[in-house]
């Protein structure tokens, strides 16, 4: 799966994602994260501040940000990279987190960035990568990073990503965790924004669009490799969630 909590943390590690209308639930992980526009828009949340991100636009993610995106209608690149790659601008800034992501940078290093693969050179990553941040921290302002906050969640996100196939409750996540079931369900939804059974839903319907898109797996299969039980709950939570059922979700997708 692309989007994982735990990336590589080898020094050149860098992972490029191109295509259009994609959209993922809340999230966070240990690198830094550039959203890259190149048509259409695409509804970025970055720590609770929305952003509406158009062509030329780029939005800087930091490690341990809790960030989601939604586009219908948006061509993309996302890369995650380690923070080994910009490790000078990193150190500086490792305590605060920016006021707003959001920026607009000269056209070529966009252009330079949307050249930029994995197969790379360091010093090709580096070169694509240093650029932006430079431009980024002329116009950037930044606040203390919440620590405890981080790491709380940090450890509901591990939970979810790894329990998703098997009894993903809140019960079993307090358990896990040792914190009250009411405090947990409570600080879940004030940080997110939605219930914590809804972000699981949320979470199992993305890993099954994935499966259906990556393999000839039936549509049963997929739902119960993504931690639902039956095909009357998938089906609902699907159609309610994408308007769509999952059988046209994969003929669409075949097209």
């Amino acid at each position: 799966m692309f989007y994982q909590r735990q990336h590589p943390a080898t020094p050149d590690y860098l992972h490029v994602h191109h295509g259009i209308n994609f959209s993922f639930p809340p999230h966070m992980h240990e690198c830094f994260e550039i959203i890259s526009l190149v048509s259409g828009e695409m509804h970025v949340t970055v720590d609770h501040r929305e952003y509406c991100l158009h062509a030329n636009e780029i939005v800087l993610i930091f490690p341990h940000q809790v960030h989601n995106y939604s586009a219908e209608c948006g061509e993309h690149y996302i890369y995650v990279f380690s923070p080994k790659l910009i490790q000078a601008y990193h150190s500086k800034y490792l305590d605060v987190v920016p006021v707003n992501n959001l920026f607009t940078p000269h056209p070529y290093l966009i252009k330079a960035l949307q050249n930029l693969t994995k197969e790379a050179t360091l010093i090709e990553k580096m070169a694509a990568l240093y650029p932006l941040c430079v431009s980024f921290e002329k116009h950037a302002s930044y606040i203390p990073r919440e620590t405890a906050h981080t790491d709380l969640l940090g450890k509901i996100f591990l939970f979810v990503e790894n329990e998703f196939q098997n009894d993903c409750s809140l019960t079993s996540l307090a358990d896990t965790l040792g914190y009250e079931y009411t405090y947990l369900s409570r600080f879940f939804k004030n940080t997110i924004g939605i219930p914590f059974h809804t972000y699981v839903n949320q979470y199992r319907l993305h890993q099954a669009c994935y499966i259906m898109d990556n393999s000839d797996q039936t549509i049963l299969q997929c739902a119960l490799d993504s931690g639902y039980t039956n095909m009357r709950s998938f089906n609902r939570h699907f159609f309610s969630y994408y308007g769509i059922t999952p059988r046209q979700y994969r003929q669409r997708s075949e097209k």
